[in-house]
């Protein structure tokens, strides 16, 4: 999945560029700016007559391929993240140990005797005079 968000990105880049170009290459409506300081005479001799529609046109596509590459890298990246923060939590596998049965405790052989032990003589604390 890494692969292919970084060749969308890779088209994406690509894809902005020839946008910046093509509408730098447009002839501005005042018939003065960038479009026709840097080759707006030599696009309508490369495209004809109908050189503001093509740009436009080739505007207009390139515009809708940028929004859907971004819209689409966005949600490669959200897809990739998800993914990504799931298997954060098992990084180790997880191994399931059995309950353990608790082993039977023998039965005594010799009888318990309950052992009683005196209780201590109280201290003479009698002050001497």
């Amino acid at each position: 999945m890494s692969i292919v968000l970084g060749i969308l990105t890779f088209v994406l880049i690509l894809v902005s560029l020839f946008l910046i170009l093509v509408v730098l290459a447009q002839k501005a409506k005042s018939d003065g700016g960038m479009g026709s300081a840097m080759g707006g005479g030599m696009a309508e001799a490369a495209f004809g007559a109908d050189t503001g529609n093509v740009l436009s046109n080739a505007t207009i596509k390139g515009a809708i391929a940028f929004f859907v590459l971004a819209f689409a890298l966005y949600l490669g990246r959200i897809h990739e993240r998800k993914v990504a923060r799931a298997s954060a939590g098992s990084a180790l596998p997880s191994i399931t140990v059995p309950a353990a049965v608790p082993a039977p405790v023998p039965a005594a052989t010799a009888p318990v005797v309950p052992v009683t032990v005196p209780a201590p003589a109280p201290a003479a604390d009698t002050p001497k005079k």
